[in-house]
């Protein structure tokens, strides 16, 4: 008998066994080898034989991580969704479970458009060009420069090379060919004799304050004829040399774009060079450090002996008294109200309980009177949000229980102008009016159309939201924007939420965004942060995490550029705020970083020297001993107050700064 499947789609059926009993029975699938397009669908059948190759009666289901590239249905329909090779997992479910991966091949679509960015440049013999070029394909998805073939119609006049290189031999005129998959494109390629005799470099950025790791410069080259005539689209590239200022066999390192920017990590000498053919400058730079490092002293702690700690908010209440609220993960369903007027004596002042085992998010409204806590695991299924009264957050009181389609689960929200946003089931926000907290409703609903799209969390600036959604990344979505001049909304409001750009990148692990205008320069930011357990998450002991923090230079919302990273070697990023040009950031087992993110951002900001302090909490009463594992951090009143998964609530304060 033939057996229906779940799966998701494939190409080649190159099958690794994975079995979860000790059978020697296995899964066949009775299609044959596929080659699939991208949005073809295929309905897969196999069949389940002993390990004497007799047929057995069991059901086979498919199932898929790569969610965003494969789509199945129980029925065993398949769509494919992005080119590549996947894999899918067989598993039987009688008693002698087997599973079985099964690799999948989705084809590339054929590139039909191919544009040269420098069609219409000069060129000089003696240069090198680094090509560029817009590749499209059928889709109209953009694809790599390496999927093309580049060549010269005559060596002589000019070559191409590995590195996809125009190198420019002798004064004439040549075809550029480019061969993508069965396509050809050309272009003729005039080259002039180059009349460079010299040429200068400056740092158009410059100041008279010293060059400190993680500034970056800007340096422009400009080629002149011999009487003075500046050469227009004359290439240049930018190299440098690192003269190591100690004996610890360790260089200099630096970064330097081949548009002209350049940042050191490390402090000492370098060599800025600028090349076009055969004439070339130089500029000699010292680079001191940064120093920006601060003592951090901690002011008090909360200690939470028997549950694990989420999320907190940390607000001043009506009386003038300062509060904060802090969830709880994987318990009794709890939310605690702190007393933190008093750092140095941070006590609860009320529990709030309700059925759920996790309390993830909790948030209060700017006047300090509502906070909305999330609910994950209730015991009748009917998840959804709290709204509590918080006035007097000793007596704290539940104005009102809010499940309307939010039953799947809520694990994060944002309060704005009277409106919650609320991440409901992994997939989708939605929006609930909370001007009469005790008869909250829904205006609006947010949501991709991707496949296997999913959502993390959402955060909201001037009227616009950021919601960050692991593999499609970071979307900004206009839900009543102050339309500044700066980041222009599109007349969006809570029951209308209209996109206006988003950026992913390819690990899909956005966890996280926080947008922020740099104090320093004007530039706008979106600070994009991971999350990832390569190591698998133990409830019960010490973990380690993985991924970083991607900031994503906003010129214009369809003008994304990652720029800069804060990666930490050995630990993983979490929740994070930024304000005045300093990001205070939960790295999990790394604990919380104060890092530097003034000026213009390009490179690894760790390496560069801006961790302005690090604390590493954790206590022997904690609900997991002498273990650090930090949620999140909030700057308020001069202080930086942190939840940690493991122990509780923390307040520090940063010191000076250490020469």
């Amino acid at each position: 008998m033939n057996v229906k499947v779940l799966s998701i789609f494939c190409l080649f059926l190159v099958i690794t066994p994975f079995y979860l009993g000790a059978q020697e029975s296995q899964i066949r699938l009775l299609n044959p080898s596929l080659e699939l397009r991208v949005n073809q669908r295929i309905q897969l059948e196999a069949e389940v034989l002993s390990a004497e190759g007799e047929m057995l009666p069991d059901t086979v289901v498919f199932f898929s991580r790569a969610r965003r590239s494969l789509v199945v249905s129980r029925e065993g329909e398949l769509q494919a969704i992005k080119p590549g090779i996947h894999t899918i997992s067989a598993m039987t479910l009688g008693t002698d479970r087997i599973r079985q991966d099964f690799e999948v091949m989705v084809l590339f679509p054929p590139i039909t458009r191919v544009d040269w960015e420098q069609a219409s440049h000069t060129f000089y013999t003696g240069t090198t060009l680094d090509l560029a070029f817009e590749v499209r394909d059928s889709l109209d998805a953009v694809r790599s420069i390496d999927d093309l073939i580049i060549s010269s119609s005559n060596q002589s006049i000019f070559s191409v090379n590995e590195f996809n290189q125009l190198s420019l031999h002798a004064a004439g005129i040549a075809q550029l060919n480019v061969l993508a998959g069965t396509e050809l494109f050309s272009w003729p390629v005039e080259v002039v004799e180059n009349k460079a005799a010299s040429m200068s470099l400056a740092v158009t950025n410059s100041s008279s304050e010293a060059i400190k790791t993680g500034d970056v410069l800007h340096f422009t080259a400009s080629v002149m004829e011999l009487n003075g005539k500046p050469l227009a689209n004359m290439p240049v590239q930018y190299s440098f040399v690192a003269y190591p200022d100690d004996q610890l066999g360790q260089g200099s390192s630096a970064q330097i774009a081949q548009d002209g920017r350049f940042v050191a990590n490390h402090p000492g000498k370098y060599a800025i060079i600028a090349r076009s053919g055969a004439i070339q400058a130089s500029m000699n730079i010292t680079v001191e450090p940064r120093k920006v490092r601060r003592s951090l002293e901690v002011v008090g702690k909360g200690i939470v002996p028997d549950v694990k700690t989420s999320d907190l908010w940390v607000w001043e209440g009506v009386d003038g008294r300062d509060y904060a609220i802090t969830g709880t993960w994987g318990a009794r369903g709890e939310a605690f109200l702190w007393d933190v007027t008093d750092p140095s004596n941070i006590h609860t002042i009320d529990t709030v309980q309700v059925d759920a085992r996790t309390v993830n998010d909790v948030k209060v409204s700017e006047d300090g009177t509502i906070a909305v806590i999330t609910r994950e695991g209730a015991s009748n299924r009917k998840n959804g949000i709290i709204i509590l009264d918080v006035t007097k957050p000793s007596e704290t009181t539940i104005l009102s229980e809010y499940t309307d389609g939010l039953t799947g689960g809520v694990h994060n929200t944002f309060i704005y102008e009277n409106h919650v946003y609320a991440v409901n089931n992994g997939r989708k926000y939605d929006i609930i009016n909370i001007e009469d907290p005790r008869n909250p409703y829904t205006v609006g609903v947010f949501e991709l159309d991707t496949p296997g799209h999913s959502i993390h969390d959402v955060w909201i600036e001037d009227g616009i939201a950021y919601s960050s959604n692991w593999g499609d990344g970071v979307v900004v979505v206009d839900v009543g924007s102050t339309n500044s001049a700066d980041m222009p909304g599109a007349g969006g409001s809570p029951d209308n939420p209209t996109p206006l750009g988003s950026y992913s990148y390819p690990s899909g692990w956005n966890h996280a965004a926080f947008p922020f205008k740099s104090k320093s320069t004007g530039k706008f930011y979106v600070a994009a942060g991971d999350e990832a357990f390569p190591y698998g998450l133990d409830t019960q002991g010490p973990n380690r995490a993985a991924g970083w923090i991607h900031f994503i230079e906003f010129d214009g919302w369809d003008n994304p550029d990652e720029v800069a990273r804060y990666q930490v070697p050995e630990a993983g990023s979490h929740n994070y705020w930024i304000e005045n040009d300093v990001m205070y950031a939960a790295f999990y087992n790394g604990g919380l970083r104060v890092v530097d993110v003034s000026g213009d951002l390009m490179g690894d900001l760790y390496e560069q020297g801006r961790e302005i302090a690090l604390f590493l909490p954790s206590d022997p009463n904690a609900a997991i001993p002498n273990s650090t594992f930090t949620w999140g951090p909030q700057p308020y009143k001069g202080l930086i107050f942190l939840s940690d998964w493991n122990s509780g609530i923390w307040a520090v304060k940063l010191g000076e700064v250490q020469n």
